[in-house]
Parts: structure tokens; sequence; C-alpha cells
């Protein structure tokens, strides 16, 4: 069950809804103390999505005409990639709706470089999707999402889709490059400084017993 939860707090932590699961509080929102279940299924869903639309872009580009896959790899990219860009605006939204979790066990620097990398990845992705619809919408051709919607073409130029494809490809691999610089720093934090700055986005806020009194009125 959902508890809303507006001025009280569990602990030492106060957060704004949370889910009881065998006697423990398992956090939905973000914490100062760690990312709650929704902010760590973006960045994990998200994650594995982006190196796979990668892995398909490197490949696709491969195929000839006599591939089943000619036609049916584009418009999968084209389709999931949209619906990234969605995914990608409501984890925004999703974050300036929630509190920030502490940057303790990194240094001043470090905090520093945390924060520019964040950012430096969202507008990478951003530009990235942009730059996708870009390379095939100048024709005046909508997308079709698997079926469900069309996304209109905005924006018609000749020769548009060649710019927009290099672009395309130059930021895919500067994400890519990020992405495994950005796993390596985590992977170092854990492993040599034992921080929690992994632990955080894996687990989330710490499970904290749950209040028997609190319960018997649940």
């Amino acid at each position: 069950m959902l508890v809303p939860l507006k001025s009280r707090s569990v602990g030492s932590i106060s957060c704004g809804a949370v889910r009881r699961h065998r006697g423990a509080i398992m956090y939905i929102r973000d914490t100062s103390q760690g990312y709650g279940v929704v902010s760590r299924l973006f960045h994990w869903l998200m994650a594995v999505a982006i190196f796979a639309m990668f892995g398909l872009g490197v490949w696709m580009v491969r195929l000839d005409y006599y591939s089943p896959y000619y036609n049916a790899a584009p418009d999968f990219h084209r389709s999931f990639g949209i619906l990234l860009l969605f995914a990608l605006l409501v984890r925004w939204a999703w974050r300036a709706a929630n509190p920030k979790p502490s940057a303790d066990g990194l240094t001043p620097l470090e905090q520093k470089i945390s924060y520019a990398v964040h950012w430096g990845f969202y507008v990478l992705l951003l530009g990235l999707m942009i730059s996708g619809y870009l390379i095939t919408t100048p024709d005046g051709q909508p997308i079709d999402v698997f079926g469900w919607f069309d996304v209109p073409s905005l924006v018609q130029m000749r020769g548009l889709e060649d710019r927009a494809g290099y672009v395309h490809r130059l930021v895919a691999y500067v994400v890519i490059a990020l992405a495994v610089v950005h796993s390596l720093a985590a992977l170092k934090h854990h492993y040599f400084d034992r921080s929690n700055v992994l632990r955080r986005m894996w687990s989330g806020p710490p499970h904290l017993a749950a209040n028997p009194k609190e319960e018997n009125h649940s």
C-alpha cells in the first residue's frame, strides 16, 4: 500500500511516499539518503536501453538491402528512440519533483564533476534523440511509433538528414564513452573508496523497519 507522508519522517529520513514490504519501508520517492524505486528503475532501464540502442545502431548500418532486417531494424530503432525521449522528459520532471540525495562520500571536486556528468548526460541524450528524429523527418514523413501513434515532421530541409546523421553518430559515441567512464567511477567509489555512491542507486535509502503500531492502523 502507498502511504502519503507530508510532514512525517521515518527515523531521520523524510519522504513523500513509502511502500511497506515484509516489515520494511521501501521508498518510492528519493530522499536525502538515496534514490527511491522510481528513480532507480529509470536509471537502470534507460542505461540498458541506451547501450542496446547503440549496439542496434552500429549493427543496422551494416545491413544490406537484401537483409530481412533492412527496414525492420531502423523502424524499431526510431520507434524505441521516441519512447526513450518521452522517458527522458518524465525522468527530468521526476528529478525536479524530488529531493536530491546528499553527496556524502565525494570530495567537493568530485561533487562538481558528478553534477557536470549528470547534466551532460541529459543534454547529450536530448541531442542524440532530437538528431535521430531529424534524420527521418526532413522529407515531411512522420515517425510511426510501433503503430500506436505518429510523431509529425516539424522541420523540412534539404540535406538536413545528412547533418543530423553526423551529429547523431558523434553524440552516440560520446554518450557511450561517458557512460563507461561514469560506470568505472562508480565502481571506484564502491570498491576503493568504500562510499555508498553505487549502493544508493542500487538499493536506495535504508530499508528501515516499519513501526508495528503504524502497521496495525494501516
